[in-house]
């Protein structure tokens, strides 16, 4: 049977998701071992993984993101929720409520170690070209996480495009400027790496995105007075989407596929 998957940011640890109980589960993949966290008592496999560690341990440039993308693999993953809080550059977009994302920019196609962010690294037979018939997120799965979200998702009328913009640092005023003109609504320092490997070994993604700050040059973000009580509304709204979907979730069939040369029943 086929497992669902969430990969989660700082914002939540298993005890967030109290409602279920989660063993811990190690993969050995070529490029590292990894864990996972199998929700127990739930009618399909479920998987937590916690992209900075847990505890949190690793910055954004030294998570190890091929060997979570494998172990994802190993797993079964035929749907992947993946979420992030993002710096959001669209003044008509809300800050502290969920949002899915329905494109995404990654102008130099890298991970943080400077080498290309794919899962083929050296020649093989089963190397391929990632074609996106459909872009990196399933619309079948969006369909889905809006369905089971019973309406806590925001904006879901105006297109949401992600921009990958790698960490550590933030971005001075005139790159948010050069991501705005690119026309990105939303950017965060992950996300965009575990889509592309994700998608390259046929796992449909959906992207879950949170705006905790402004990132429009020259536009102030809310006084500090009620952002307590906010992130912990937007926390809350996400904690019962996931919820949802590791109570909910089902797979879906990709719809971007490999075209490998010389193979005639590339998929």
């Amino acid at each position: 049977m086929k497992s669902i998957a969430i990969i989660l940011g700082s914002a939540f640890s298993k005890e967030s998701l109290k409602e279920y109980q989660f063993s811990a589960v190690s993969f050995s993949t070529p490029f590292g071992d990894q864990v996972l966290y199998k929700a127990e008592g739930v009618k399909r496999p479920a998987y937590l993984l916690f992209r900075h560690g847990l505890p949190h341990t690793l910055l954004p440039n030294q998570i190890n993101y091929r060997a979570q993308a494998a172990a994802l693999k190993q797993a079964g993953c035929g749907a992947l929720l993946v979420t992030s809080s993002v710096g959001v550059m669209d003044k008509e977009l809300p800050l502290y409520q969920p949002m899915l994302a329905d494109d995404l920019i990654m102008l130099d196609n890298r991970l943080p170690d400077g080498s290309t962010c794919t899962m083929f690294e050296a020649p093989s037979p089963d190397h391929a070209h990632l074609v996106l018939n459909e872009g990196l997120f399933s619309h079948a799965l969006r369909q889905q996480i809006l369905r089971i979200s019973g309406g806590l998702i925001a904006n879901t009328d105006k297109e949401v495009i992600f921009a990958y913009v790698g960490g550590p640092r933030g971005k001075t005023a005139a790159e948010n400027r050069m991501w705005i003109t690119a026309g990105a609504n939303v950017n965060s320092m992950t996300l965009a790496p575990e889509v592309v490997l994700a998608n390259e070994l046929e796992i449909p993604c959906a992207g879950l995105v949170i705006g905790h700050k402004y990132s429009v040059p020259g536009y102030s973000n809310p006084e500090e007075e009620g952002v307590t009580a906010s992130l912990d509304r937007s926390r809350e709204a996400t904690r019962q989407i996931l919820l949802r979907f590791i109570e909910e979730g089902e797979p879906v069939e990709p719809r971007n596929h490999l075209y490998r040369f010389g193979k005639q029943n590339a998929h």
